[in-house]
């Protein structure tokens, strides 16, 4: 399938090739992302040589705003995320899109939790049919207070910032699901650690 490149028609299918077969990142984001020169520009320009030991990644078409794109990689000491998404019309020129990156050193994950749904097969198999995967941060979510808690209200709520990734049959099919649990695993298992 070829890919238009940022610019191109925003007519792009809402079932994209499977990067879960791809084990090195440039890859899997070449099979996967309409934007794969951006994306990997943009994080090799934070990751200057450092060794991906895990990734994931995310695409689908919002109807508002077209194509919205994710990778986050885990390079042992650090989670670096980018997102490219279409401008929605009006809001700038046709074909224009964003591309932001995130760097959040894994200290500052406080949980990770994963939870998987699984079903039965007519055999009476357990299998997987979806995977939610969070990552919570000790930073604090820029959340509006509820209605009626003023400025001055002691009790606002405060609420932890947290990264949400999930895949199912539908959205990702069962490799992309194990290539999200492994990412979670990986990342479980560096949190809490001394970083080099």
């Amino acid at each position: 399938m070829s890919s238009p490149p940022f610019g191109g028609s925003n007519d792009v299918p809402a079932v994209f090739p499977d990067w879960s077969p791809y084990q090195d990142l440039d890859s899997a984001a070449r099979a996967y992302l309409r934007d794969p020169e951006v994306a990997l520009d943009a994080l090799n320009g934070v990751l200057r040589g450092a060794s991906v030991v895990s990734f994931t990644l995310e695409r689908f078409v919002n109807e508002v705003n077209g194509v919205w794109q994710e990778v986050v990689i885990c390079d042992g000491s650090r989670l670096v995320l980018w997102h490219g998404e279409d401008v929605a019309p009006g809001d700038g020129p046709v074909g224009s899109m964003t591309s932001s990156l995130r760097v959040v050193p894994l200290s500052t994950v406080t949980e990770v939790g994963c939870r998987r749904r699984l079903t039965r097969t007519p055999a009476g198999q357990a299998r997987v049919d979806s995977i939610d995967v969070y990552l919570l941060l000790s930073s604090v979510d820029d959340a509006v207070p509820p209605p009626g808690m003023g400025d001055d209200d002691s009790r606002a709520t405060v609420r932890h910032d947290a990264l949400r990734f999930g895949k199912t049959l539908d959205d990702g099919g069962p490799g992309q699901i194990a290539r999200l649990e492994e990412f979670s695993r990986v990342v479980a298992s560096l949190v809490g650690r001394p970083t080099l």
